[in-house]
């Protein structure tokens, strides 16, 4: 049973997954602080505008509801009087603002803590408070950017008689990342030391998932295992316990006809060939088991692999072995022949030493008379067989399977029927497969009983050629109807007939190669009949 194991390649030299992971926790983290830091001093400020806001209007609406204020400011000129300036100071002081200031409706500055403004113009910026309004808000002048509120002045009769302005300085962003940067140092250090401490558990846990291999060498076994598997050219094909396909090579998607995309799918979902799907699901090892695959021999290998104690798949290897059998079957028809030219070389011996006896004894009339018997039936025998298959090959193999019929005591003859012209030579060769096979049978099936025979009747059609081979033999029982086609089926049982059982097999495969089939019936005993089409069903 194959077990899963590591396979470790060269060590790569390059950073530890621990590193990695480090590097790429402590990228996270800078990522996060920035964005953190970013928000930080969008709240502050926000929050900046809001609270102080709040504190400047008040100061400033304070200022403007002064008594004293009402009453001087309509008649108050720039740097003259004492009693505005103390009163926006005194504000001023007790809000901690930057500055106060009090102008008339047109913005002319009454009083300020800076002289040189007292007289000119101030800024309103988006200000709407001449229209009688308070506002507060952010005024940019040209050094600086204030956060300032306006407040009209209600004189005794309801006008606006002037303006009550209280600011406080808006801090730079340089300020507020001082103010937040203590914070930032201790987040980047706890961040960094839970960071680290992940990072160490995270690669400990991930390297024992990955059998202890670092990123480049799981990179590099992913990329050997790729390499071995679509560069070999036999199939393979690897399923879960759930007979789904986890991976299927360029070899097995051919052979087996899979689509591109078969890689998730369940075997039923494919619609796998049921004779392969029992082959690729069985529970256990399955060494060289051959199967039909749309008119392909193929060989399957299947390897179940366990993990820990469980089983987490297989893996199945898949040849082609469609010409490697053929050659075998004619390997065997040439050992049949070379088995028949032995039998005809012990009979010849045989009639040699007859001949011989009888010149020894004188009797030289019944030499003759000997001599023209045998020469006699060897030439009838080659004429009829001749006479009926025109074809050489064809011919040639039927004497010498009436040469080894002969010698096993079998009656082999030819229907009255029959008659084949001569074919061309790949018909000629699968024929000779075809017939080689079904005779063969015939005479295991019919040999050893009482007058055993074998007919044979060869005929052929427009787009045809119709074998027939019938046998004395029991018969086909009725439950091997169907399987005795089966590769690898056979009824014999002895040590000797070890590896039989594809011969049948192999006679379907070809006929339906050619766009027929093989059929057998019994009648006194089995009878085959296969029909080849004059031309191939596959390339």
């Amino acid at each position: 049973m194959q077990r899963a194991h590591r396979g470790r390649p060269a060590k790569v030299k390059g950073m530890s997954l621990a590193g990695q992971f480090l590097v790429l926790q402590l990228a996270i983290v800078f990522a996060v602080l920035i964005g953190v830091l970013a928000i930080s001093l969008a709240q502050s400020a926000e929050t900046f505008q809001r609270v102080e806001g709040r504190r400047s209007l008040a100061a400033a609406e304070t200022l403007a509801a002064l008594p004293a204020v009402r009453s001087l400011v309509p008649s108050a000129e720039p740097r003259i009087g004492a009693a505005l300036p103390a009163a926006a100071e005194s504000v001023r002081s007790v809000s901690e603002s930057k500055y106060a200031i009090l102008a008339k409706p047109d913005g002319t500055v009454l009083t300020s803590q800076d002289p040189a403004q007292l007289g000119t113009i101030m800024q309103f910026g988006d200000s709407d408070v001449r229209s009688g309004r308070s506002w507060t808000g952010l005024v940019e002048t040209d050094d600086e950017v204030a956060l300032t509120a306006h407040v009209p002045i209600i004189g005794d009769t309801g006008e606006m008689v002037g303006i009550a302005v209280v600011g406080r300085q808006y801090p730079s962003i340089w300020e507020r990342l001082g103010q937040a940067t203590p914070d930032l140092i201790t987040y980047l250090g706890v961040s960094s030391i839970v960071g680290l401490a992940g990072s160490l558990l995270l690669a400990r846990r991930v390297k024992r998932q990955t059998l202890g291999m670092e990123p480049d060498e799981i990179s590099g076994l992913v990329e050997h295992r790729e390499a071995i598997l679509y560069g070999v050219k036999e199939g393979v094909v690897a399923l879960d316990p759930n007979h789904r396909v986890t991976l299927a090579n360029d070899s097995a998607k051919k052979l087996l006809h899979l689509p591109a995309d078969c890689i998730g799918q369940d075997l039923d979902e494919l619609s796998v060939h049921p004779d392969l799907r029992d082959i690729l699901t069985q529970d256990h090892a399955v060494p060289d088991q051959l199967v039909l695959v749309e008119g392909r021999l193929v060989a399957c290998n299947r390897m179940p692999i366990e993990s820990h104690g469980r089983v987490i798949g297989s893996v199945t290897t898949l040849r082609d072995r469609t010409e490697l059998s053929t050659l075998e079957t004619e390997l065997g028809a040439t050992r049949t022949t070379t088995d028949t030219l032995r039998a005809q070389t012990h009979e010849f011996a045989n009639q040699l030493h007859t001949i011989s006896g009888l010149i020894q004894l004188g009797e030289y009339d019944e030499v003759t008379r000997f001599v023209d018997g045998v020469s006699h039936s060897r030439t009838r025998l080659y004429d009829d067989v001749t006479t009926v298959i025109k074809d050489p090959a064809l011919a040639a193999l039927f004497i010498a399977k009436a040469s080894l019929a002969t010698e096993r005591g079998v009656s082999l003859r030819l229907a009255e029927d029959s008659y084949l012209p001569r074919m061309e030579e790949e018909l000629s060769r699968d024929v000779n497969t075809v017939v080689g096979n079904l005779v063969d049978n015939a005479m295991d099936a019919a040999g050893g009983l009482e007058n055993p025979t074998v007919e044979v009747l060869l005929v052929e059609e427009t787009d045809h050629v119709i074998v027939t081979v019938q046998d004395s033999g029991p018969g086909v029982p009725a439950e091997f109807t169907d399987s005795i086609f089966k590769q690898g089926f056979t009824t014999k049982t002895s040590v000797a007939d070890t590896g039989r059982g594809f011969g049948l097999a192999l006679a379907r495969l070809i006929c339906r190669k050619r766009g027929g089939d093989i059929e057998v019936y019994n009648d006194e005993g089995a009878v085959f009949t296969a029909t080849l089409g004059k031309t191939s069903s596959y390339p």
